[in-house]
């Protein structure tokens, strides 16, 4: 990504020059995110929409096939750290995060939607959201990163 710009700032360039398409392409970088099944739904400038395609390996209990509590908490982490993608133009450490669960996640895609809380120079806060197919909150939660810039 270019680190020059016409307003002369990488702020504006990374929120121009971050598309769907983009940030589909940093994220399946990773194997894990690629065997999660993400995919980009939505940008906007301080949040995402995400899904991830159900597996059967995320079923905890067999008898009633429920997803496992991990698989959800590793959504909401990725659902907030890539929220403020628009604004920084990577993804960034976890530092804390805290997870609450609504209900069991039954087999099915399930949507994640991630919201910037606050940006700030070394640390962010972000949130997100897990819903079911039907739209049910399966889980959500509230982390902070490490946003302060990369040394180059």
């Amino acid at each position: 990504m270019s680190q020059d710009t016409k307003q002369g700032t990488k702020q504006d360039t990374k929120s121009e020059d971050i598309t769907v398409e983009r940030v589909q392409a940093l994220i399946t970088r990773a194997p894990y995110h690629q065997w999660l099944g993400l995919k980009v739904v939505a940008l906007h400038d301080d949040g995402i929409e995400l899904t991830a395609t159900w597996r059967e390996e995320w079923v905890v209990n067999p008898e009633r096939r429920y997803t496992h509590g991990g698989v959800l908490a590793a959504l909401v982490d990725l659902g907030a750290d890539w929220a403020m993608v628009k604004k920084l133009g990577r993804a960034v450490p976890t530092i804390d995060m805290r997870i609450d669960y609504h209900a069991a996640a039954m087999p099915g895609d399930l949507t994640i939607r991630g919201k910037m809380v606050r940006m700030g120079g070394q640390f962010s806060t972000a949130e997100a959201h897990v819903y079911d197919a039907g739209g049910k909150l399966l889980a959500s939660g509230r982390g902070t990163y490490f946003t302060a810039p990369p040394k180059t």
